[in-house]
């Protein structure tokens, strides 16, 4: 369990990893970036990944201090409870200011022996099936990243157009946004971008810009954009599509690209 709290801290996913049964092992390594992320902090209960080290305790049992630049946390891991192939053991997690322990969270950790090894079974009451909470995972998730398509297709249209009033023509494509490796922006990288978003893909999320009309020149010039998820199912369902007369649209197409034909999202 203590392996398990420092690897949880520093939120190494092929550590934690070890520390899965094989069944959860193999959902873990497809689920989404941020909802593996998400697991680890569950058994730290901080939002950075931190540094940890071993305390000395009164008790002699590990005590895992885990350091991060928003705030400390100590988890100290108390006797196990063994019966044939399942432990127990309870861990107390505090904040690692609160001397006189004001304000402690008791949770009881389960493992089940796999193979000669322990692995995680339950975290409190909760059963760690991550193949039946993927799909909760997953259903959040994509509503998430959803949302933030949408935002990013805005700014993106944003900077399109800041870059239309700056050099009086339309980017012939998202990389003349980025920022530039050096020096001051300029026609070839903008800066108007991060790089991810320039790269045309960011958060679960695929971005295709296409210039709509035959010049690039002016107001006139026309363009469109669209965002499919990287992970059709996972990071996301509806494909959205900004049409040349900056009409937004959304539907499932099953991760393939929108079209104007599309509902109009709002």
């Amino acid at each position: 369990m203590r392996d398990v709290l420092i690897a949880a801290c520093s939120q190494s996913e092929r550590d934690f990893a070890k520390f899965l049964t094989a069944r959860n092992a193999e959902t873990f390594a497809g689920l989404t970036p941020s909802a593996r992320v998400a697991l680890m902090k569950r058994f730290v209960l901080l939002a950075e990944p931190g540094k940890s080290s071993l305390l000395a305790s009164p008790s002699g049992r590990p005590l895992v201090r885990c350091e991060t630049p928003a705030g400390a946390a100590e988890l100290q891991v108390g006797g196990a409870e063994v019966t044939d192939n399942l432990a127990f053991l309870p861990v107390e997690i505090r904040d690692a200011t609160d001397a006189v322990s004001v304000n402690v969270m008791h949770v009881k950790m389960g493992l089940v022996r796999e193979n000669g090894a322990w692995k995680l079974l339950s975290v409190g009451l909760v059963l760690l099936d991550l193949p039946s909470l993927a799909v909760e995972w997953d259903a959040a998730e994509m509503e998430s990243t959803e949302r933030a398509a949408i935002d990013a297709l805005k700014k993106i249209v944003d900077a399109v157009e800041v870059y239309r009033r700056t050099y009086s023509r339309l980017p012939e494509s998202l990389e003349k946004l980025a920022p530039p490796a050096r020096g001051a922006a300029n026609p070839d990288a903008a800066g108007l971008l991060d790089s991810d978003s320039a790269s045309g893909a960011k958060n679960g999320y695929r971005f295709r810009y296409v210039l709509a009309s035959s010049s690039t020149l002016g107001a006139p010039a026309k363009f469109e954009l669209a965002a499919t998820p990287q992970n059709y199912g996972r990071t996301g369902r509806r494909s959205f599509f900004r049409d040349a007369g900056g009409g937004l649209h959304g539907a499932d197409r099953k991760g393939a690209v929108g079209s104007e034909a599309d509902p109009k999202v709002e």
